[in-house]
C-alpha cells in the first residue's frame, strides 16, 4: 500500500515496545533505516539484541523518549509506523503532532482500537468507557484522519487470532503462574482481576471491537 517510496526509506516506529514489528519491517525492507522509539530502555535493549541475532541491526537505531516529545526535525521521515500505541497520547493529538515529522506525501500506518458496531453490548461498552473513553467506530476514526490533513489509503481489522496468539494466551499463562504468589497484595490482585476481565470480554465480544490498521498519506 505504501508506494512509491524513495530508495533509502526512513521509518519512525513510535511506541515500538520490544520490537517484534520493528524486526519484521527491517527484514522486508532492505533499503530502509528504522528509528525505533519507546520510553522504556529495557525494551529497546531487547530489540537491539534481537536485531543483532536476526542480522538487521545495521538498519535499526533506537531512541528512548516520549512519543509526545520527539527529538526529530520537521519532514524527516517517509513513514511513521505505530502499533497499539497512539492511544497513550490520544488519537487526534497524535495524528496532529506526528504529522510534523512526516515528509510531504509521506505515509502513516498505525493501529487503533475501534468499535465494529454502532451499538456495542452494555458490559463491554462500560469497560471501554472506563479505560479508553475515546474509542470510536471505524468511520469516526476515518473522519478524524481526514480532518487532520491525511488521505486514507486503506484500513483493515486486525484478526482476533493476533490478540490471542501474541497477547492474551501468553498473558493468561502468566497470570496463572503469578496469582498465588501475589495473594494478599491488593494492588497486584486488582491488576490480575482487571486483566482476566479484559480477556473474558474479548472472548465474548471480539465481534464488537478490536484493533484496526489504518494506512494513510500526508496531503
Amino acid at each position: 500500500m505504501l508506494s512509491p517510496l524513495p530508495a533509502d526509506v526512513k521509518i519512525l516506529d513510535i511506541g515500538c515496545g520490544a520490537g517484534m514489528q520493528t524486526i519484521h519491517l527491517a527484514k522486508i525492507c532492505g533499503n530502509c533505516h528504522i528509528t525505533a522509539v519507546d520510553v522504556y530502555q529495557p525494551y529497546l535493549d531487547s530489540l537491539m539484541e534481537k536485531a543483532v541475532a536476526e542480522g538487521v541491526a545495521d538498519r535499526i537505531s533506537t531512541v528512548c523518549t516520549s512519543m509526545e516529545d520527539l527529538p526529530f526535525g520537521a519532514n524527516e521521515f517517509d513513514i511513521i509506523w505505530s502499533e497499539g500505541a497512539i492511544f497513550v497520547m490520544g488519537f487526534e493529538k497524535g495524528l496532529d503532532y506526528w504529522k510534523h515529522f512526516l515528509k510531504e506525501g509521506g505515509f502513516m500506518a498505525l493501529t487503533e482500537a475501534a468499535w465494529f458496531t454502532e451499538s456495542p453490548s452494555e458490559e463491554v461498552f462500560q469497560f471501554w468507557n472506563e479505560c479508553y473513553p475515546d474509542i470510536a467506530t471505524i468511520p469516526q476514526n476515518e473522519n478524524r484522519i481526514e480532518a487532520a490533513g491525511y488521505t486514507i489509503i486503506d484500513q483493515f481489522k486486525v484478526p482476533a487470532s493476533a490478540w490471542w496468539d501474541d497477547y492474551y494466551v501468553p498473558l493468561e499463562k502468566r497470570l496463572d503462574s503469578i496469582e498465588d504468589k501475589f495473594k494478599g497484595n491488593t494492588e497486584a490482585e486488582s491488576i490480575i482481576e482487571f486483566s482476566r476481565k479484559e480477556i473474558e470480554l474479548f472472548r465474548q465480544y471480539s465481534n464488537e471491537y478490536g484493533y484496526v490498521f489504518f494506512v494513510f498519506q500526508k496531503e
